[in-house]
Order: C-alpha cells, then sequence, then structure tokens
C-alpha cells in the first residue's frame, strides 16, 4: 500500500515546466547553433538543478569552461527571469482537490531541483505548504532526498511513489528503487512509456488505487 507520494514542483503541482524552458533559451540565445540541445537536454532532464545543467551546456556543448562567476550570473538572471511567472503561473488540474482530499491519507513531500530557499519562496507564497511533511530543493540529488525521506519515515520502498515529469525523475525513483508516476506534460513525449502515467492530478486516485491493489 503507498503510504507516501514525493512530488516533484514544477510540470507536477505546478505548471511552470514551460516557463523554465523558455528561460534557457533566453539565457542562451546568443548561441543560435546550440540552444536547441540545450532545450532538449533541459526538457529530458527537467528535475535536475538548474546548476548542474549549466555545467553540462558549458563543458558538453559549447566546449568552454565556465567560472563560478558566471555560473552565479547565470543562476541569478535564471531567477529573475522565472520566479515573478511561476508565482502567478497555473497548478496543474486536480492538485488542490487532491492534495485537500487526501492529506489525512498520505505522507506528502516535495523533492524539486530548484534551489531550496527559492522552493520554500514559491510553495508558501502559493500557499501549498501546510498540505506538506518536508520540502526539498537542490542541491541535494533527488535519489537522496528519498533514501532519506525512506529513512526517516521507516518506509518500505513499495510504500512510496514519486510522481515527475521528466527522465531524471523517473531515473532517481528507479534508483531507488520505488514506484514512478509520470506527469506526461502537453507536447512532451519523453515519458509515453511508463507504466504509471497520468495527464494531470485528476486522475491520480485510480492510479494510487490500481498500484497499491497489484
Amino acid at each position: 500500500m503507498i503510504k507516501a507520494i514525493i512530488f516533484d514542483l514544477d510540470g507536477v503541482i505546478i505548471e511552470s515546466a514551460e516557463i523554465k524552458t523558455k528561460a534557457f533559451e533566453l539565457l542562451f540565445a546568443d548561441h543560435p547553433d546550440d540552444v536547441e540541445k540545450i532545450v532538449e537536454y533541459h526538457k529530458i532532464n527537467a528535475g535536475l538543478s538548474r546548476y548542474i545543467k549549466f555545467r553540462h551546456f558549458y563543458e558538453k556543448i559549447l566546449g568552454q569552461e565556465l567560472s563560478s562567476q558566471k555560473e552565479t550570473e547565470l543562476g541569478g538572471r535564471f531567477s529573475q527571469i522565472v520566479l515573478d511567472e511561476i508565482l502567478k503561473a497555473p497548478l496543474v488540474p486536480g492538485v488542490i482537490e487532491f492534495l485537500e482530499r487526501n492529506k489525512m491519507s498520505y505522507y506528502f513531500f516535495i523533492a524539486s531541483g530548484t534551489p531550496q530557499e527559492e522552493l520554500d519562496n514559491i510553495v508558501t507564497h502559493r500557499k501549498l505548504n501546510h498540505f506538506f511533511r518536508e520540502i526539498y530543493g537542490s542541491p541535494k540529488p533527488k535519489d537522496e532526498i528519498i533514501e532519506d525521506i525512506l529513512s526517516r519515515y521507516s518506509l518500505k520502498r513499495e510504500e512510496a511513489a514519486f510522481i515527475g515529469d521528466a527522465e531524471s525523475d523517473r531515473d532517481s525513483a528507479g534508483r531507488v528503487g520505488i514506484l514512478f508516476i509520470a506527469r506526461i506534460v502537453p507536447g512532451d513525449n519523453h515519458l509515453k512509456d511508463c507504466r504509471w502515467k497520468i495527464d494531470d492530478l485528476t486522475g491520480l486516485d485510480i492510479i494510487l488505487n490500481t498500484m497499491s491493489a497489484s
């Protein structure tokens, strides 16, 4: 039986996945020959910290060294681009109804690639924090976050499920050995082959009941 649900934030709770995609396009607009590769890497690894992505972009795609100063600058510019948009972005359909309906039935957590301080600001501003036992952001990797949750709440691996919208989220759940539910973001086919998947959170109860019974 599922006892704990760990949610990614962008594209799972808030419809903010496209906001961050556009932010990467803007940040790297001066590299027109490489921006498509940059955006594709971001989409596949949407759940990773933006700083891990910056380093990959520079070292593997642009073939340049990324200084600490440049990394900090990119992070600041990225936050400026996305934060206001995320604070007013719509929630994924069914989120509030699901959380309200099931807040006494499951332990709820957030594990996001968003920096911790920024994540706390977003969740508090959107008045979502009271639903969640704990809220985790980067720099801690998601698989470490999940392991920590399982240990401290004495949960078996089959008692937890992670809901994400990126292949990196599926990989994190797979490394830890917990169930993964893919939220299929409109226009993105990366996770279409997942056994458990939802278009939004209106159908999450059915999926969870089926998983618990199987």
